[in-house]
This record gives C-alpha cells, sequence and structure tokens, in this order.
C-alpha cells in the first residue's frame, strides 16, 4: 500500500463496497437499506471511494449486484434454503437487514480478522436468523472442506461468493466448484461474474491501485457460466448488470449513450455486451 493508496489487500474492498450500500440507503429513492454500512465501512472505506478514479459514480454495478442478489437470495430461502453458506462474507449484514426466517441458518465466513473485525461493529445487534460466525481461511483445502461440511449438516444449501471469484484464479474456482458440490452438497450458488472483456474494461481504471495491494482482478472466464460445467454447475439464472441496472434505474453515466450506440451493433455483440457482468445462480446437476 502506498500513501496514496489505502486499499492494503483483499480485505479492505468489503469497507469499499459497504460505503457504496451506505451511499444508496441514503438516498430518498434507496433500493435497499442497509443501517449499518457506513459504520462498517468506516473511515478506510470513504478513503478508497475518493482514492479510486471516479470511485464514488461508479456505484452503480455494485449496488445493483446487491439489489439483484438480495431478491435471489430472499426466493431461495423461500423455496427451500435452510442453509445459506457466505463465503468471503466480509461486511454483509444481510442476517440483519433482510426479513428472514428465524429457522433458517447463517454461515457467516472470512478470514479471522475480519470476521472479528464485523463482530465488534455488530455488536448489541440482534441477526433475524440463525447467524454463525465461522473463521477459516478458504485458499486451505481441509479449512474450506471442513466448513462446507459443517453446511452440509442442514440443507438444502445455498452458498454465496459475492465479489469473490473476480479476485481468484481459474484452478481455485474450478477447486472451489467440485468442494461446494461434493462436501457442502449445496443445491444453489449465487455468484457474480465476470467476462474477459469486463476485465480489460476493469484494468485501465481500477487495476493499478488494486495490483498495488496485491488484489488484482484475474478471474472472467471467457466461456461464462459454460466454466463450471464440468464441475457439475449449470446456470439456471443469469442477470445481467447492465439489464438490471436499466430496471432498477441505477446506470452508469451516459447510459443512454451506450443503449443508442448498441442499437448499430449485431445481435452478437449486444449479448456480449449483455452477458459482460452479471449476478449468476447456478445450480448443481
Amino acid at each position: 500500500m502506498t500513501e496514496s493508496n489505502p486499499i492494503r489487500n483483499v480485505s479492505d474492498t468489503a469497507s469499499w463496497v459497504a460505503i457504496y450500500r451506505a451511499m444508496e440507503s441514503e438516498r430518498p429513492d434507496a433500493l435497499f437499506h442497509d443501517p449499518y454500512a457506513r459504520r462498517l465501512g468506516g473511515e478506510r472505506g470513504e478513503a478508497i471511494v475518493k482514492a479510486l478514479p471516479r470511485g464514488a459514480s461508479m456505484s452503480w454495478p455494485m449496488v445493483v449486484r446487491t439489489a439483484v442478489m438480495d431478491e435471489i437470495v430472499l426466493r431461495c430461502v423461500h423455496e427451500g434454503a435452510a442453509t445459506v453458506l457466505n463465503l468471503a462474507a466480509g461486511l454483509d449484514a444481510r442476517p440483519y437487514r433482510l426479513a428472514l426466517p428465524p429457522t433458517l441458518r447463517w454461515l457467516h465466513v472470512d478470514l479471522p480478522d475480519m470476521v472479528d473485525h464485523f463482530r465488534d461493529n455488530m455488536a448489541g445487534e440482534t441477526p433475524h436468523c440463525q447467524l454463525e460466525f465461522v473463521a477459516a481461511d478458504l485458499r486451505e483445502a481441509s479449512a474450506r472442506r471442513e466448513v462446507f461440511a459443517k453446511a452440509a449438516e442442514r440443507g438444502p444449501v445455498l452458498a454465496i461468493t459475492e465479489g469473490l471469484l473476480i479476485y481468484l484464479e481459474a484452478d481455485q474456482v474450478a477447486d472451489l466448484a467440485r468442494d461446494l458440490r461434493d462436501f457442502a452438497h449445496a443445491t444453489w450458488w449465487l455468484t457474480d461474474l465476470a467476462s474477459p472483456m469486463l476485465l480489460k474494461l476493469l484494468e485501465r481504471r481500477w487495476s493499478p491501485k488494486l495490483r498495488e495491494a496485491n488484489a488484482p482482478f484475474r478471474f472472467g472466464p471467457a466461456e461464462g457460466t459454460a466454466f463450471f460445467l464440468p464441475m457439475g454447475w449449470h446456470e439456471a439464472e443469469f442477470r445481467s448488470t447492465w439489464d438490471e441496472s436499466l430496471r432498477l434505474n441505477r446506470t452508469m453515466p451516459m447510459a443512454w449513450l451506450w443503449n443508442l450506440l448498441s442499437r448499430f451493433q449485431s445481435r452478437q455483440r449486444q449479448e456480449e455486451g449483455r452477458r459482460m457482468s452479471g449476478i449468476v445462480l447456478l445450480q448443481s446437476n
């Protein structure tokens, strides 16, 4: 980390995204309300938003991701998910802010320092469901499989990897996918997914500061959700970040111009644009 870069490591990106949730929550037309977000994001999160190029104006994809994932989490719980396995959970306060049933089991999994930080900041708050904190380094296969086996004790299981995969190498994602199937016996897997096109765009905008903090963007498979097929997962639902931003009225600056220009593109190019970034619900085969 340099003096001009407040991002020290990947974990700090959770503070950054928390401030985006706070910014959205404070709007009169907020899509969701996270009353804990500004507290959780803290001064570091504020500093990261200020330090990143166009940091404040680029909140829209994170806001869209949060809102859409909220919808899908609630639907999966309604459809029978008994355990939510939230991996690299960071500062996710969904157990406190969503209308979840008290019988739901929610495993909040992250590195020990992150779990301690979150618990300290949420002391005195009451979750709506049965929240369990699990400190584990998911990069270690034995620790990961132990956590996943714990989740499998009460299924069906919904796994969440919000904002995680993009920081992993392809082989790490493949290992994670296999273990979620074989050890967690997860029914659903909710994640966000980038494409090579998005990685290239982010490389120019944000990657320099993230690379300084050893948190570069890595995973954006050219084959999209087909990447997960050999590991036993298929695409049950794909929500284009772009399409959802228009539906939710949280679009990028000059979105109207991009929409106009896209009309002159081939259908293939339009579809590539739609799937440049998305929120994906995978289901085990």
